[in-house]
């Protein structure tokens, strides 16, 4: 678990990244507060991945999905030779895939433009998580 509510019930669970079968597995933080997600989900459907992508600077982005795949690539076994995931925050390579999994990494502690910014428009503190 990665981060949890103040009453203890789980908002980020922390993916490996690899299944049991080798699998890559690109989405490391994932968004499992039913709450969070049907509010992140309104956000997106209102169009906010374009306006994200329209307000975030590119570069702050890019450097974001590179420390992202850093971070979920050093968890791979060393000598592993099957497929590796692939991108960053939501196996997306530049861009903006899904304000959740960028959410997700922010209240996760992750250094993220994307989830500062849902976080931002939801009213909400990494250490203000729903009770």
């Amino acid at each position: 678990m990665t981060a949890r509510n103040r009453d203890g019930s789980p908002v980020v669970i922390r993916n490996v990244p690899l299944l049991d079968d080798g699998t890559p597995m690109p989405t490391r933080y994932w968004l499992v507060d039913r709450e969070l997600v049907e509010a992140v989900s309104r956000i997106e459907s209102a169009g906010g991945v374009r306006q994200a992508e329209a307000q975030i600077d590119p570069e702050e982005l890019a450097r974001a999905h590179e420390r992202y795949a850093n971070e979920r690539d050093a968890t791979i076994p060393a000598g592993h030779s099957g497929p590796r995931p692939s991108g960053g925050v939501g196996g997306t390579r530049r861009g903006v895939k899904c304000l959740h999994a960028h959410l997700a990494w922010y209240l996760a502690g992750g250094d993220d433009p994307v989830g500062r910014w849902t976080a931002d428009r939801l009213g909400l503190e990494r250490e203000d998580r729903p009770a």
